[in-house]
């Protein structure tokens, strides 16, 4: 299992526990949701802390998956 933790305005969404092999099948879990699917497109996505670009990219027992809004502070 893999646990995906929503932040910054979308820490309001529940942390899942997924069986999944790569970010390709997390991305098509993710946008059977209109909430999140509007903010997809704006996201990063890091696995245990690094950023993460291709969707290819396996996912083994244990990883920690952050979808990352942009933010604007100063």
């Amino acid at each position: 299992m893999i646990e995906v933790k929503f932040l910054g305005p979308l820490s309001h969404k529940a942390n899942l526990s997924l069986s999944i092999k790569n970010l390709k099948e997390l991305k098509q879990i993710l946008n059977k949701d209109d909430d999140l699917k509007k903010w997809l497109g704006l996201c990063a996505i890091s696995v245990n802390d690094e950023i993460a670009m291709d969707l290819e990219q396996i996912l083994n027992d244990g990883d920690v998956v952050c979808v990352l809004p942009p933010v604007c502070g100063g």
